[in-house]
């Protein structure tokens, strides 16, 4: 058996999450020599070091001397790049990596890459069904459900890979999979990246390393930061639009889905089916599954398969989920809404008078946008967690009418204002704007928190 290059490198691992506990199971069975670093002490991390065998912990802060010997820092999607240590690593010259690079570089199926600003889940998760009922072994996985590193050596030529990416993952990665499909690039992330064309860049990995030869690129047409990374695709490359017809893609043309040029089985323009078979509420939903039969298309899948999961497919958990129904009020979980641009999408889904609680941790994006939209379909705007004080100043600076909102602090008092507030015929709507880490590890627990709450009343 040839060893793996990793076998006998020194690696650090910065940032012990979700990525970072997964790295530290993986690497040493490939040989490595692992040290995991965090900020957060042992207590924090609720950590059992015994559950690693072999692996070194260095905990509450991040010395710079880890570095010496390290041929490899690998770092967690949650870890800021201006840490000093990160610093010192590329004035070093270490090499950086993370543990999709790893995935992609290992993957003996071939693989298909979702990112985007908005819709990456919901479409990962349709494009994996999709796979499943086309016959293939399916692995989905990446940003959301498994880090596929845990599952690698069970994965086979023949079976298929579903991988959503986030920019985190994106911006150190030199590596691009099999088929990379941008859905949109819209402002986002900017108090990581910096600036949009930080933004851009770490979008477009996912498509830049390509195969010219056995690749296939899936852009929206509609979207100009999708549309725009045209001149970057190495290989084959599909579209997918809800406004206009396309020679190669998947389009909108009435009410009708329809797949033509080398997306289609036989090169001719050939109907899916009818927008009405798509069970998802809101326009952006629409976009969704067009882009996730562009991609199935590109790997080949038959459109008759394609409709018939899309007519049973309900979406993903915290994302524009009902959760109850209580005295004439929709209670609805749209926790993964951690930008504006992702809340101007779900108010454009609901003609119903909304309850809207907004707030979370503010990620430097703009706000007037999206909240001059909510003060027109809203009743009433609740405020909660640091971005509180945002919405309040956006409401006044816009209209001037702070009756329309109450800031609160927490999501409990959120959802307790909302009750007070909503009549029959409303929708209370969670659609934050702001990611969760004011209070929350991540948008899965904040929702789950929202649901508790909306079941016990």
């Amino acid at each position: 058996m040839v060893a793996d290059p990793l076998n006998g490198k020194r690696v650090v691992i910065l940032g012990f999450a979700r990525q970072g506990r997964a790295l530290a199971r993986w690497l040493p069975t490939v040989g490595a020599s692992v040290v995991v670093n965090d900020a957060k002490s042992i207590e924090q991390l609720a950590l059992d070091t015994g559950a690693y065998p072999g692996v070194e912990f260095v905990l509450g802060g991040h010395p710079e001397d880890l570095l010496d010997g390290a041929d490899i820092l690998c770092i967690s999607g949650g870890v800021p790049l201006d840490l000093p240590i990160v610093q010192t690593a590329r004035w070093r010259g270490i090499e950086m990596q993370n543990d999709a690079q790893f995935f992609l570089e290992r993957c003996p199926a071939p693989v298909i890459g979702i990112t985007g600003s908005a819709g990456k889940t919901t479409t990962t998760t349709l494009v994996g069904e999709i796979m499943r009922h086309a016959g293939h072994k399916t692995w989905v996985g990446g940003n959301i459900g498994d880090v596929l590193l845990d599952v690698l050596p069970k994965i086979r030529p023949s079976d298929r890979v579903v991988m959503e990416l986030s920019s985190f993952q994106l911006e150190l990665m030199t590596v691009s999979p099999d088929i990379g499909a941008v859905l949109n690039v819209t402002p986002n992330h900017l108090d990581r990246h910096g600036t949009m064309d930080a933004y851009l860049e770490a979008k477009a990995n996912i498509i830049t390393h390509q195969d010219p030869l056995h690749s296939t690129a899936v852009l929206g047409k509609d979207d100009p930061g999708s549309a725009g990374l045209e001149s970057r695709v190495p290989g084959r490359m599909f579209w997918f639009s809800a406004r206009e017809m396309v020679a190669n893609g998947v389009f909108l043309a009435g009410q009708r889905l329809v797949i033509t040029g080398s997306a289609s089985p036989d090169g001719a323009p050939l109907v899916i089916g009818d927008r009405s078979d798509i069970q998802l509420r809101g326009e952006h939903n629409v976009l969704n599954v067009l882009a996730a039969c562009a991609i199935t298309g590109a790997a080949s899948v038959k459109p008759d398969v394609m409709m018939s999961v899309i007519r049973e497919f309900r979406g993903v958990a915290h994302r524009l989920e009902p959760v109850r129904i209580v005295e004439g009020v929709t209670y609805v979980n749209d926790s993964i809404a951690t930008a504006p641009e992702r809340v101007l999408a779900a108010l454009r889904s609901y003609s119903e008078p909304l309850v809207l609680l907004l707030g979370g941790r503010d990620k430097k994006l703009p706000w007037e946008e999206m909240i001059a939209l909510a003060l027109r379909k809203s009743r009433h705007i609740v405020a909660f967690g640091e971005a509180a004080e945002i919405v309040v100043n956006t409401i006044s600076a816009l209209c001037g009418n702070l009756d329309i909102v109450t800031r609160v602090a927490t999501l409990d008092e959120a959802v307790a204002e909302a009750v007070k507030i909503a009549q029959s015929g409303d929708v209370v709507l969670l659609s934050p704007g702001g990611t969760s880490y004011d209070a929350y590890t991540d948008f899965v627990e904040r929702g789950e928190h929202f649901r508790r709450l909306v079941k016990a009343l």
